[in-house]
């Protein structure tokens, strides 16, 4: 068996174009699905991809370390890179995807077993639509519980918000106040049994991002996500020492030694690795096991398509620290045409 081609399909998705990646053997029928999304870089992944095919044409598929050290560790320029990493890790999963459909198993049988039954996995405001969880304004306490109510009456038992304004590297109270009422309207409207997570998308400095983890620390958050610029390992440190709310961050890494500093300073209680893009399967299962050796819980990235979403949950079940799975399901309305998903959704629990 042999690799004979690899094919890219883009998905006009708003905010993302979804990249689809497809590992075709030459056995009639069998082939590998893979996602590669990357915001604003589409045409930089595809071209990545497309140079990365001379390498695996004419290989075995089944050979995934193999395959995934050459595309890793060939040429001049490592995998490190986000462009280079994300292109690995669609192809990766593509060729995982391959490999369990060689033994008749999914993925997760391959490594070892399941260790749960379910996921469960947490919404964004408004199913993720561009309009209600990156555009509602964050002095707009009264929409932000709104939309809280509508993701509960959905079904989620767990949801985050993008609930922090963008600030200067140091400001005054204003930002820390705004951000204060949202988080507490958003508590009054659903109560203590759901749960919070806040994102501060990286906008606050370290010294901010401090102040914001002060205020909201009191709402029990389920943890409050990269509270500051990430190349800050200090900072996201200093954070984490000083507030009782987990800190969760690891999205914008693309690779194993990365995560290893990250875990060193212990800057994180909840490793937000995106399969998409550190790598795919094989790099993720080694960042997995370091953060199984500090006891960092997993909470993967995961914004992207339908493929990136089955990918996480695949990762989940063969994972003992994983504790939740993001989901994004009205950024468009015509998401789930896109695939037929292999696995079911309880809407009543979201797992």
């Amino acid at each position: 068996m042999k690799i004979e081609r690899i094919e890219t399909l883009v998905c006009h998705a708003r905010m993302r174009n979804w990249v689809f990646v497809k590992v075709i053997t030459d056995q009639p029928g069998l082939f590998g699905w893979g996602e590669a999304t990357l915001e604003w870089h589409t045409r930089s992944v595809v071209g990545a991809i497309e140079d990365l095919a001379p390498l695996l044409i004419g290989e075995d598929p089944t050979r995934v370390e193999y395959l995934w050290q050459v595309m890793w560790r060939q040429h001049f320029w490592h995998g490190s890179g986000l462009v280079r990493s994300t292109a690995i890790a669609g192809i990766d999963v593509a060729l995982w995807d391959i490999l369990g459909k060689v033994h008749g198993v999914p993925c997760h049988k391959l490594w070892g077993g399941p260790v749960r039954d379910s996921i469960r996995l947490y919404g964004h405001l408004g199913g993720g639509n561009l309009e209600s969880f990156y555009e509602t304004p964050v002095e707009n306490a009264n929409r932000f519980a709104e939309l809280a109510q509508q993701t509960v009456a959905d079904g989620f038992t767990a949801f985050k918000a993008m609930a922090v304004p963008p600030t200067m590297p140091i400001e005054g109270l204003q930002p820390i106040k705004a951000a204060d009422a949202c988080v507490r309207a958003m508590r009054d409207a659903v109560g203590d049994h759901i749960d919070i997570m806040v994102d501060c998308h990286a906008r606050p400095s370290p010294a901010m991002g401090l102040q914001f983890a002060k205020a909201l620390d009191p709402y029990g958050l389920f943890f409050l996500e990269e509270p500051c610029w990430p190349e800050s390992l200090d900072g996201l440190a200093a954070i984490n020492a000083a507030v009782a709310t987990p800190i969760a961050t690891g999205e914008r890494l693309t690779h194993l030694a990365a995560f290893r500093d990250l875990f060193a300073k212990r800057g994180c209680e909840v490793c937000q690795l995106d399969i998409t893009h550190c790598g795919g399967f094989t790099e993720a299962r080694r960042i997995a096991a370091l953060a199984d050796a500090h006891r960092i819980a997993l909470a993967p990235h995961n914004p992207q398509g339908p493929v990136s979403t089955a990918a996480s949950l695949e990762f989940g079940f063969s994972q003992p620290s994983y504790v939740i799975c993001e989901s994004v399901h009205n950024d468009v309305p015509w998401r789930d045409d896109i695939v037929e998903e292999g696995f079911t959704v309880d809407a009543s629990t979201r797992t």
